[in-house]
């Protein structure tokens, strides 16, 4: 009876813990989504031809600019999702399979890097593609675990290039 009692007393703990879990990302997305403009929408078909071959690989997620741990959570944004990028002078359409398709508008565009860490996924040195765009008035980083850690110059000197013009309204 003891064994009894004190197994579903830890089963409790343990669901409690889920439901604080689940209740503070929902509070976190609605304070975001009080904080944050809408997302720009996908277009039907990518504008214009693409400047490199869509890469695959993983969204890990989108956070705050300089903040790797703060992870915006509003809508599908904060899952992670296998998915590819597409690049065109119009901009960078993130596909996420099983989530919302992430565009990010050329003149939304700040700078791109590759980094070690993002949304709470730490990898080793430029492992992650990141690119910092704006959103109304707020800067964010949105990572991508590319399947080819090779093309990331590429995609780095493309993604600078077209942000390029931009960059004065950075940070």
């Amino acid at each position: 009876m003891e064994r009894l009692l004190l197994s579903l007393l830890v089963l409790a703990f343990f669901v409690l813990c889920a439901a604080g879990m689940w209740w503070g990302w929902r509070n976190r997305a609605r304070r975001q989504a009080a904080v944050l403009p809408a997302f720009p929408p996908a277009p039907e078909a990518l504008p214009g031809p693409e400047l490199l071959t869509a890469a695959t690989g993983v969204y890990v997620g989108t956070t705050t600019a300089g903040d790797w741990q703060d992870r915006v959570a509003v809508g599908d944004v904060g899952h992670r999702a296998a998915a590819s990028l597409r690049l065109t002078d119009a901009g960078l359409l993130v596909e996420r399979n099983g989530a919302s398709p992430l565009w990010i508008p050329a003149e939304s565009l700040r700078e791109a890097r590759t980094d070690r860490a993002l949304a709470g996924k730490v990898m080793g040195p430029d492992g992650l593609l990141v690119v910092t765009w704006q959103l109304g008035e707020h800067l964010l980083d949105t990572g991508f675990r590319g399947d080819d850690k090779a093309s990331y110059s590429e995609w780095v000197s493309a993604l600078n290039a077209l942000a390029h013009p931009n960059r004065e309204n950075t940070r």
